[in-house]
């Protein structure tokens, strides 16, 4: 097993993106897109007596229904408090919940037959470094699969949305949203994948009525919102700002009381 060097400056990333995933109730949010984790089990075949590692899993939406497999799945989080909600939901499933970070895995080479992120893996802040550690893990002829939300969908054009608002992304980050760019995802495997298989489609989500609906929720909910309007909490107007921009984004998407989420979904095999 490889093992990577953090810096302090690593060490403070990490402690900030731990605080943002535990801040709000970000397993409400997972269960919003709940059906992309059996879109991804289904993509990737998944079968009993598999070994299955799910990074930055979460509350283990693509950990649960693989477990349902009968493969044996390990989830692993940055998180403790999302992984205990997921522990906490799923006693009966046989799932590992162990903490770890997605850009130092403390796992064997070689060590799954199939490693899986559902929109987790995309918020590490060093790309290359996640894509090292998917390869690491997984034995020649295992399998990848990755579900990122798109730079131009409703998700991406939410961030782009919180970006002047949002505070500065520590240095050398990677903005999330690249993961959902195929060309990006081929940049970082290289050749060491073979088989690539993207497919852009997206996840109904019904839950909101209103642009306003959807913005109250997540900014009680997800992380990423709670710290933006947390950086801007002490200037009223700038609040109002982003209020009206978040309910003219999701307004847009919304028709019927259904919104479309557009993501990237890959599919790769380790050379």
């Amino acid at each position: 097993m490889t093992t990577i060097h953090s810096t302090p400056s690593d060490t403070e990333i990490k402690a900030r993106h731990r605080r943002l995933w535990a801040s709000g109730d970000y397993p409400a949010v997972a269960d919003l897109i709940a059906p992309l984790g059996r879109r991804l089990v289904d993509a990737l075949d998944i079968r009993a007596g598999q070994k299955v590692l799910d990074v930055a899993a979460g509350a283990g939406n693509v950990a649960v229904p693989a477990a349902r497999t009968g493969a044996h799945v390990v989830a692993s989080d940055l998180t403790p408090e999302l992984l205990e909600t997921g522990e906490t939901r799923h006693r009966d499933l046989g799932i590992t919940w162990r903490t770890a970070d997605a850009e130092d895995l403390p796992f064997d080479d070689d060590d799954f037959d199939v490693a899986t992120s559902c929109v987790g893996v995309m918020f590490a802040p060093h790309h290359g470094r996640c894509a090292d550690e998917l390869v690491r893990v997984v034995r020649p002829g295992g399998r990848i699969g990755l579900i990122n939300w798109t730079p131009t969908g409703f998700i991406g054009e939410l961030f782009r949305v919180m970006k002047p608002y949002a505070p500065p992304p520590p240095p050398g980050a990677q903005p999330g949203p690249l993961w959902g760019d195929a060309d990006h995802v081929r940049s970082l495997f290289g050749d060491r994948v073979t088989g690539h298989e993207f497919d852009i489609t997206t996840v109904a989500v019904t839950a909101f009525d209103t642009g306003t609906a959807f913005r109250e929720f997540f900014k009680k909910h997800y992380g990423p919102t709670i710290v933006t309007y947390g950086t801007i909490s002490d200037d009223p107007a700038r609040v109002a700002e982003l209020d009206a921009a978040i309910d003219e984004l999701a307004d847009h998407y919304i028709a019927g009381g259904r919104m479309e989420w557009e993501y990237l979904q890959a599919i790769l095999t380790v050379a």
